[in-house]
C-alpha cells in the first residue's frame, strides 16, 4: 500500500521515468498539504467557535438546570453526526464547493458543541491537552505518512474499536462508572492514535487513484475530515487525564 507503481513510468525512457515521478512526487506534496490545510483549518475554526461560544455565556443554553443537556444541548451534541452522515453518504452527489461547504459548517457545530468543556475543565488545562494532542497528532501523522510498513491490515481492527467504543461509552450513560470512564478515554486514545496514522498513509495512497481527475477536490475534503474527526477524538479523550476539573 505504501509503494505504487505510476503506470505513466512503464515502457517510460528513463529521463521520462524520472521526469513523470517528480511531477507525481510534487503533485502528492500538494495534495497532502491541502488536506493538512483543510483539516487544520476546521480544528482552529472549531476552537474560536467554541471559546467564543463559553466566552459569551451562550454555552449556558447548552445545559439544563438539572446539569444535564438542554433540547439544545442535545440538538449540538447530535448535530455532528448528522453532518458525518451527509457528507459520507452524499460526497458522490455534491460538488466540491458544496462539499466544502459542509466540512466548514460540520466545524462550527463541533465548536459549539465542545463549548461545553469549558465548564468542566480549567482553560490552562484544554490548552496543554490541545498541545500535547497536536505534538501526538503530528508525529503520529508523520510516521503514517513515511512508513513503508501497510498499515491497511489495522483499519478493520480499528473501526472495530470505534464502533466498542461508541457502545461502551452509550452504557455508561447509564452506569455513571468512573472507572468504566477512565477505561474508554485510554482505549480511545489509542484507537484514535493508530487511525491517525492509518488515515494518513490512506489519504495518501488515495492519491495515485484520484490524481488528474475532478475527484482531487473531494478527497482532500475527505481526508481532511478524517484526520479532523482522528484529532478531536484524541484530544477529547485525552483531555479525560489531562483536563483539571473547574
Amino acid at each position: 500500500m505504501a509503494n505504487w507503481s505510476d503506470p505513466r513510468t512503464i515502457g517510460a525512457a528513463p529521463g521520462a521515468e524520472v521526469g513523470s515521478q517528480a511531477a507525481y512526487d510534487a503533485g502528492l506534496r500538494s495534495y497532502m498539504l491541502s488536506v493538512y490545510n483543510y483539516m487544520a483549518s476546521g480544528v482552529l475554526l472549531t476552537g474560536i467557535v467554541a471559546l467564543g461560544f463559553a466566552s459569551s455565556g451562550l454555552v449556558n443554553l447548552l445545559i439544563s438546570p438539572a446539569g444535564g443537556f438542554s433540547i439544545l444541548g442535545w440538538i449540538a451534541a447530535l448535530s455532528p453526526l448528522a453532518f458525518i452522515l451527509v457528507l459520507n453518504f452524499g460526497v458522490e452527489r455534491m460538488s466540491t464547493g458544496t462539499l466544502k461547504a459542509a466540512f466548514w459548517g460540520f466545524a462550527t457545530i463541533m465548536g459549539i458543541s465542545m463549548s461545553t468543556i469549558f465548564l468542566r475543565f480549567t482553560g490552562e488545562s484544554i490548552a496543554q491537552t490541545f498541545f500535547a494532542t497536536s505534538a501526538a497528532f503530528a508525529g503520529l501523522s508523520l510516521f503514517g505518512y513515511t512508513t513503508k510498513k501497510d498499515l491497511s491490515g489495522f483499519g478493520t481492527f480499528l473501526i472495530m474499536g470505534v464502533v466498542g467504543l461508541l457502545v461502551a461509552s452509550i452504557i455508561n450513560i447509564f452506569l455513571q462508572s468512573p472507572v468504566m470512564h477512565l477505561v474508554i478515554s485510554a482505549v480511545g486514545v489509542l484507537v484514535f492514535a493508530g487511525l491517525t496514522a492509518y488515515d494518513t498513509q490512506r489519504i495518501k495512497s488515495m492519491y495515485a487513484y484520484v490524481q488528474g481527475t475532478d475527484m482531487v477536490g473531494k478527497t482532500v475534503v475527505m481526508g481532511a475530515l478524517s484526520l479532523y474527526l482522528d484529532f478531536i477524538n484524541m484530544f477529547q479523550f485525552l483531555l479525560s487525564f489531562m483536563g483539571s476539573r473547574e
